[in-house]
């Protein structure tokens, strides 16, 4: 179990019934949390009054419902980093806080390699994972098929002070990325992918993750350079426990390394841990603990 505890400006106040109440930065949200499965103690709009919150539909999807005006977005911070967040489709905020566990990891990892490091990001989605990785020193390769991601990315980037820093922003689907880059010989010490259960790209190519993430690895094995440092895999679909990844890992990366997979969880308020995901970290050389 991963947690990272340096948040600020983000915390979970109340959990029950479905949902948790969340307060980022100056502004509470309520989101539907599918690990919730307990009861709240009371409603947790009583425990205290939220400024929107996302209803799911029975048909599918969802929508927000305000209970005060909010900002278009808004910047919440964690270290020296910063991130805009703002309500979303399908109750995402842009930005999946307890990702700031592997923020971490990578950080001390690529700061502590004694070498430069280019990081490929896969299905990079608002650019966390750049932001951190950018800011330890390495050079980065930020691949997604959503063009309003990657938008978004560069907002972050350069509300965390590192427009300057080497990055390369790519639109594309992740998979013909990744032959490409394998065609043309470029190589990368570390990729980061944080795949979705399902996804179209931009000329509908179809990602389902428990059929296609096995071969998509082997893939990726491929584009990884002669000295590796780490390769990160993150997974939030329902069922797929941290030992999937681990086996997925072990089977598809280099032999000379090891696999650490973990829950990656958020403390609460109410002195509970929330499960939100999973994650798998090959690394070279020694275990990292």
């Amino acid at each position: 179990m991963h947690i990272n505890n340096e948040w600020e400006d983000y915390r979970i106040i109340a959990t029950g019934d479905g949902e948790k109440l969340e307060r980022w930065k100056d502004i509470v949200l309520l989101r539907p949390d599918p690990q919730v499965i307990w009861h709240a103690a009371k409603p947790l709009a009583d425990v205290v009054s939220p400024s929107a919150r996302y209803i799911r539909s029975v048909s599918g999807g969802g929508h927000w419902e305000f209970d005060k005006k909010l900002p278009d977005s808004w910047v919440v911070s964690w270290r020296n980093l910063r991130f805009n967040v703002r309500p979303m489709n399908f109750k995402h905020t842009g930005l999946f806080p307890e990702q700031a566990a592997n923020w971490a990891t990578m950080i001390d990892l690529i700061q502590n390699a004694g070498r430069p490091v280019n990081v490929l990001n896969l299905f990079a989605y608002t650019g966390g994972a750049t932001v951190a990785c950018l800011s330890a020193g390495a050079s980065v390769c930020h691949v997604d098929a959503a063009k309003n991601m990657v938008e978004m990315a560069k907002e972050n980037v350069a509300l965390s002070g590192l427009e300057g820093k080497p990055v390369r922003y790519i639109v594309e689907d992740c998979r013909k990325f990744v032959k490409r880059e394998i065609r043309r010989g470029n190589r990368y010490n570390a990729i980061v992918l944080d795949p979705p259960s399902f996804g179209r790209g931009a000329n509908s190519e179809e990602w389902k993750l428990e059929r296609d993430i096995y071969d998509f690895l082997t893939l990726c094995a491929e584009v990884l350079g002669d000295d590796p440092l780490f390769v990160l895999l993150n997974s939030y679909t329902t069922g797929l426990q941290p030992a999937v990844l681990d086996n997925l890992l072990r089977l598809t990366m280099p032999q000379n390394g090891n696999v650490t997979a973990y829950e990656v969880c958020l403390p609460t308020d109410e002195g509970t841990v929330l499960p939100c995901g999973a994650s798998g970290l090959w690394t070279k050389g020694e275990k990292y603990e």
